[in-house]
């Protein structure tokens, strides 16, 4: 069954109450007896957790691209394109270490 918050509008009284899904809504106030009782809108307390679920399908790779291109500078001018990088250096040739 779910918990539910409430909330009196008049008094401030909160309390948080454990009641089935086919229950009416509780309108009364226990603490200053007005009809100003109103249930609060509160996030879900579980998580997802073992396999089959979005969370753990798509962990471990690497993010995709987002394709989407970086903002222009606060003066308008559209930045320099960047320098393609230098070629790295050919490895050395192996030594020859055997004693034939």
């Amino acid at each position: 069954m779910p918990i539910y918050a409430y909330r009196c509008d008049e008094c401030g009284f909160a309390k948080d109450v454990l009641q089935k899904i086919s229950d009416p809504v509780l309108t009364m106030c226990p603490s200053c007896g007005k009809s100003s009782f109103k249930k609060q809108v509160t996030a879900a307390g579980f998580q997802l957790k073992g396999t089959g679920w979005y969370v753990t399908d798509f962990r471990g790779g690497s993010t995709p691209a987002t394709g989407t291109a970086p903002a222009a500078s606060s003066d308008g001018a559209a930045s320099a394109p960047a320098a393609p990088a230098a070629p790295a250096p050919a490895a050395a040739p192996a030594k020859d270490t055997s004693s034939t």
